[in-house]
């Protein structure tokens, strides 16, 4: 059986870091001011692909990503883990999308992709938390969505069957393809880039990414698969007006940087006198009830 499985990854800003110059002036993230990484549940989406490779022959797993073309890191990644190849999106129209407009590039990119069994995301990004963006492309495209996997546990017959987390427990659910699937960072990590294919694809890059006197062209060109593929809001036949801050309906107005600190503080024994003091100091101040 052959499956193409395509995962929604996305170059993210390091929120760990967010300072006062995070956002510009239009309510947009100043990415060049934060360090970019790999969106931690996209890892986690990317190793369920890589496992489902792994357990059967003839499957293809490809990164799809949208951003800047320095979002092409994202794909090389992907491709030292074990991916067989990747999309970028990058257009100016793209810039200040929020989650509809995002979801309409993806949806539009897989549709050029074309005959795609498995689409794999990440639940949420670090850089937005919505969880909207994977359901979102599910309802454009048509097809069934299981969110908040833990596991995929096999792909058979037309069908993945797959272990996901729900309130109160875990569940197993049968679903057919295509499918969206989202994937949450309590999942099995990612596995470390392999290093034969780092030396393979180390020198893999966009068009958009590559200078006019890199000395690598030559390289290039002899090797195709060193040429990521790139696409514009054309290429995929989208709507300029749904994309980027044109079909983006909502807007963030400020983005903070909050740290608790302690005005005081308290020490306690293992006494029962002491843990009972503090649960009724608790319950005075009706922060327990």
């Amino acid at each position: 059986m052959s499956l193409k499985i395509v995962v929604l990854a996305k170059q993210v800003p390091d929120t760990r870091n967010v300072g006062k110059d995070a956002m510009t002036a239009e309510g947009t993230v100043n990415r060049a001011a934060l360090p970019a990484i790999f969106n931690p549940e996209d890892l986690n989406a990317l190793e369920q692909a890589l496992r489902i490779k792994e357990q059967q022959p003839d499957v293809e797993v490809g990164l799809l990503t949208m951003g800047p073309p320095r979002a092409g890191e994202i794909i090389r990644e992907g491709l030292y883990r074990g991916a067989d190849t990747g999309w970028l999106l990058t257009d100016r129209l793209f810039a200040g999308a929020d989650t509809l407009a995002t979801s309409y590039a993806l949806s539009a990119a897989i549709k050029k992709i074309g005959h795609v069994d498995l689409v794999i995301g990440g639940r949420q990004a670090i850089d937005g938390d919505t969880a909207q963006v994977g359901p979102q492309v599910a309802q454009k495209l048509g097809l069934n969505q299981v969110t908040y996997a833990e596991e995929i546990l096999k792909v058979e017959n037309g069908k993945a069957t797959i272990r996901r987390m729900i309130d109160g427990g875990v569940e197993v659910v049968e679903a057919p393809l295509p499918l969206v699937v989202t994937v949450n960072g309590s999942a099995a990590e990612c596995r470390p880039a392999n290093a034969k294919l780092v030396m393979k694809y180390k020198y893999a890059a966009c068009p958009l990414e590559v200078a006019d006197d890199d000395p690598r062209k030559a390289l290039r060109a002899a090797r195709p698969e060193l040429t990521l593929t790139q696409w514009s809001v054309a290429d995929v036949d989208g709507d300029p007006s749904q994309c980027g801050m044109s079909g983006s309906p909502t807007k963030v107005k400020e983005v903070r940087s909050i740290a608790f600190q302690a005005k005081e503080s308290k020490s306690l024994t293992a006494a029962d006198a002491d843990i009972e003091g503090l649960i009724q100091e608790l319950l005075n101040d009706k922060i327990i009830g």
